[in-house]
């Protein structure tokens, strides 16, 4: 069965349409000529017309300085009608991403990357899940296979440990599932035969096949890469059984992303 995430993110979008609407804008920055970010941030544009969110695209050059870059940022994000920001990665290779993300504060940090709002997640303690995290809530909670499907009963793995997927997710996931492999590229990859949840966010195009995973497991692919001039996640789903659940790409975990930054820009701005 193949999910269709942008069904799942059109009933996110029609919630945040009937509920009332934070009266602060939401900053984007990007920095750059990159043609993907750029389409990216259209996207998010798109959806914050839609609903009827108040979308400030900040650009500025690639040539820009870190500390210039974190200057300007500060002084957009803690605005008192700013109610969240948005830093579009990745960033150029001579900026310190962590260092510019960390201007953003806790209570405006949308995509719960900078290290204040990352350690209160990690303590349980945010009020906003970074939106990965998100994806993967929405899906198992919405999308079960049958009827006692629970995840604290399944074993699940997660492939690819980076920092805006594989990591938070991991860490959410301790303590909620009966067991957690949390592998990294080079790992051995067997034992996803194992798994009945299976999240994947390498960046390596059809790195999993579908004789790799058992029948009836769930595969969430936050993997985004090319393979040859088409999109691919990191699922392969050719020759795929009829009893596996995966998201596809794109069309898949992407349109939910983007939703649950939404759904975060108006948590954090609850009255």
């Amino acid at each position: 069965m193949v999910i269709d995430g942008k069904k799942i993110a059109e009933g996110i979008l029609e919630n945040l349409k009937k509920s009332e609407k934070p009266n602060k804008f939401m900053a984007v920055f990007l920095i750059g000529d990159d043609a993907a970010s750029a389409s990216f941030v259209k996207q998010k544009e798109k959806i914050a017309k839609e609903i009827g969110v108040d979308f400030r695209l900040y650009k500025f050059s690639e040539s820009i300085g870190q500390d210039g870059l974190r200057k300007e940022i500060l002084k957009i994000a803690k605005h008192k009608t700013c109610g969240g920001a948005i830093v579009q990665l990745p960033l150029p290779a001579h900026i310190d991403c962590q260092y510019v993300l960390n201007a953003i504060s806790r209570e405006k940090d949308i995509d719960v990357l900078g290290e204040r709002a990352l350690g209160a997640f990690y303590t349980g303690r945010n009020p906003v899940l970074p939106p990965a995290v998100g994806v993967v809530q929405e899906i198992v909670e919405n999308c079960i296979l049958s009827a006692d499907w629970r995840i604290e009963n399944y074993r699940v793995a997660v492939v690819g440990l980076g920092f805006l997927v594989g990591k938070p997710v991991s860490v959410w996931l301790k303590g909620k599932c009966a067991e957690l492999y949390c592998l990294d590229i080079g790992s051995d990859l067997k034992i996803l035969k194992q798994a009945d949840l299976i999240i994947l966010g390498t960046g390596q195009a059809g790195l999993i096949k579908s004789e790799m995973v058992k029948n009836d497991a769930l595969v969430i692919d936050f993997g985004y890469g090319m393979s040859g001039d088409k999109i691919s996640g990191d699922f392969n789903p050719m020759s795929v059984s009829e009893s596996i659940c995966y998201t596809p790409t794109p069309g898949g975990t992407g349109p939910i992303l983007v939703a649950k930054l939404f759904e975060n820009f108006f948590k954090l701005n609850l009255k």
